[in-house]
Formats: C-alpha cells, sequence, structure tokens
C-alpha cells in the first residue's frame, strides 16, 4: 500500500488529522484539509508510503498512524508521488467550436487560436514501545497499546500535545488490538525549522484484507477531502462513504511491466515490476465529525478502465485564419460570382431578343 499524506497550512489553534496528524507545542498546529494517499495490497501485506509537505516553518510537528499490525518503517521514494501523478493525469480532449465567441476577434483582438488483529494480553504493559529509529528528519516510535487512556498519555509525556478527545478516537483500534506509528518531525540541533516538503516514510506491515485507516479524521476542526490511489490485482472501491459524500472514481487503468527507466523506479520498487491495477478515488467529507469508520476496499465487479477527460474549447481554424472568416469570405465571392453570372445572362438574352434588319438593296419602304 502507498499513502501519501499532505499536510496544509500550519495555524493556530486548531487541531485536525487525516490518518491521524498533530503539532507539539502552544503555539503551533498542523491544520489536515487535503490527504492524498495511494494504496496497494498483494494480498497479505499492505505498504504505506507518506509524504508530509509543511508550508509554514515549525520547530516540531508529529502525528500518529493507526495499524492493524506491527510495522516496520523506512525512508521511501520521492519519486513515486509524481510518477502516479503522471499516471493518473487527465486525457485532454480539444472541442472546436466555428462562431466566434467573447473572447475572439473581433470582440476581443484574437484569433482564438484487520479483523485478526493480535490483542494484547490482560497482563500486558498498557503502552508498549516496541521499536524507535530517527529517518532523517522523523524520530519514530511504534507502539502497542490496550489502554487508550494510557496511550494518549504516553503520548503527551512525550512531547505529543493532543486534544483529551483523542482517547476516544483512538478506542475502536484498542479494542481492534491495533497498533500505532507515532512520528515527530523534529530538525536536528543548530538546524532550521521544518518547512516544505520533507522526505517520505514507508511503512510496511501484514494485513489479509486493504482497510485505510480514517477514523481519527473525524478530529478535524475543517472540512477534509481525500484523494486515494488503490494498487491491488483488480479495480477497488470502498465499500462504503463511512460519513463522507459517495467516493468518486477519477481513473481506473492496468499498468502493465515497462521498461525500467528513472522515471518507472519508484513505482516499480513498490509493485516489483509486476502488473497491477490502479484505481484513483476522491471523496469529500464536509462534515468530518460524521466519519464513523475506515475505509474497507474490495474488488469492483469488472475491472472496468476509466480516465478523466479535460475538454479545451478551441475556435476552428484552417491555416491559423478562423473558419468562419474563411466562410464568409466564400460566400462574398459565391454571392459575387452569382451576381456576376447573372447580370451576364442578362446581357445575353438582352442581345438574342433585338430584331435585325433584312439584307439588300431592296427593302420594303419603312425598314
Amino acid at each position: 500500500m502507498l499513502v501519501s499524506l499532505q499536510l496544509g497550512s500550519l495555524i493556530g489553534p486548531a487541531f485536525a488529522c487525516g490518518c491521524g496528524a498533530m503539532v507539539p507545542g502552544g503555539e503551533t498546529r498542523v491544520s489536515v484539509d487535503r490527504e492524498t494517499s495511494v494504496v496497494g495490497w498483494d494480498g497479505r501485506t499492505e505498504q504505506i508510503v507518506m509524504r508530509l509537505t509543511v508550508r509554514r516553518n515549525a520547530p516540531e510537528a508529529a502525528w500518529i498512524m493507526p495499524v492493524p499490525h506491527r510495522a516496520s518503517v523506512e525512508l521511501g521514494d520521492p519519486g513515486l508521488f509524481s510518477e502516479l501523478s503522471a499516471l493518473t493525469s487527465p486525457e485532454l480532449v480539444t472541442r472546436h467550436y466555428f462562431w466566434p465567441r467573447a473572447h475572439d476577434w473581433p470582440f476581443a483582438g484574437s484569433s482564438g487560436v484487520g479483523d485478526g488483529a493480535r490483542a494484547p494480553s490482560a497482563g500486558a504493559p498498557s503502552v508498549e514501545v516496541v521499536g524507535r529509529e530517527r529517518l532523517g528528519p522523523f524520530d519514530v516510535a511504534r507502539l502497542a497499546a490496550n489502554d487508550p487512556e494510557a496511550l494518549r498519555k504516553w503520548l503527551e509525556d512525550n512531547g505529543f500535545d493532543l486534544p483529551g478527545r483523542l482517547a476516544t478516537a483512538l478506542k475502536p483500534y484498542v479494542d481492534l488490538g491495533w497498533e500505532y506509528v507515532a512520528v515527530r518531525l523534529a530538525p536536528r540541533e543548530g538546524h532550521n525549522p521544518l518547512g516544505g516538503t520533507l522526505d517520505p516514510l514507508r511503512l510496511r506491515f501484514a494485513s489479509d484484507r486493504l482497510v485505510y485507516p480514517m477514523r481519527l479524521s473525524k478530529l478535524a476542526s475543517t472540512p477534509q477531502r481525500l484523494g486515494l490511489y488503490v494498487l491491488a490485482a483488480h479495480r477497488m472501491e470502498p465499500r462504503g462513504p463511512i460519513g463522507g459524500d459517495a467516493p468518486e472514481v477519477t481513473y481506473a487503468g492496468r499498468i502493465d511491466r515497462r521498461p525500467a527507466t528513472g522515471d518507472t523506479d519508484a513505482l516499480d520498487g513498490l509493485t516489483g515490476g509486476k502488473p497491477v491495477f490502479l484505481t484513483a478515488i476522491e471523496q469529500s467529507f464536509p462534515h468530518p465529525e460524521r466519519i464513523d469508520g475506515d475505509h474497507e476496499l474490495r474488488a469492483a465487479d469488472a475491472d472496468t478502465p476509466y480516465r478523466r477527460q479535460v475538454y479545451e474549447n478551441r475556435l476552428l481554424t484552417v491555416a491559423g485564419t478562423p473558419a468562419w472568416v474563411l466562410s464568409l469570405l466564400a460566400a462574398v465571392l459565391l454571392g459575387a460570382a452569382v451576381v456576376v453570372l447573372l447580370v451576364l445572362r442578362v446581357r445575353r438574352r438582352a442581345g438574342q431578343g433585338r430584331p435585325e434588319a433584312p439584307e439588300g438593296p431592296e427593302a420594303p419602304a419603312g425598314w
């Protein structure tokens, strides 16, 4: 599975989640209004590659991602996102019109040319740190917990400034025995504050079903928009809207093995170069507090390809000249030719109707 999480501008004092995101400290917060994700699944393993874009500098930032099983974390390939964006770009279709419009000449002077997850045992610690590592600018903690309040307290004690209602939002994941990847984004001592596009992170974990975590997004204080790219054996679709508008497919198509180039290394590194079906899904959440579950994705009834079309209207031209001008000119020339022919025909008939004088010297009187 591939997930790219893009964070909006840093503002205060609002708290918002995509898969789960926050900024510690009393002066800054992360506001997440757009979450762009690409999801793929081979039936056994999910991979999540997340990339954050911070539009303003912040001394620190952090977020938490629930995962159904224990995850490994490493740095991802930044080229993956531009490659997928290019693959799913709309098809440009040009539509020509004949008569000039407001912006064309002569008007404008232009020719217009996972249910089986393990539950912690009753005697296990409330919060267990199963791994911690430094990856580039990221301080990554992998956690297991059997008490949502204890998990919230651990996060707060370790520098995550979170709302009290996070424990309630985390409870469904705790009940299912999920684990968590908590990530702090902090520059090394002496370096500048965070800003711009950060290095991506790649998570891997076992999963027998394709699930995209969304419950924490209900903590968002502003409308959310999700862009989901799914890499799987077949065209995939969400089982339901989970409290948002109806999901809309914007791209669906099979990606076959391609020649290895610098532009395809990132995606091939994720899929192993094997053919996969790519589905792009857009969804809006005008009222994020209504989100009532995670996205569960299933195979569609058929692997029907689809690609959005973007229409560009252009004035019809011939050799750079508007076709309507040529048509009017042709009509004028045709009209002039008709007039000339009519005049010639009238003159010819007038000449044919004039009587001729009789020949010879003995013409009768009166001639």
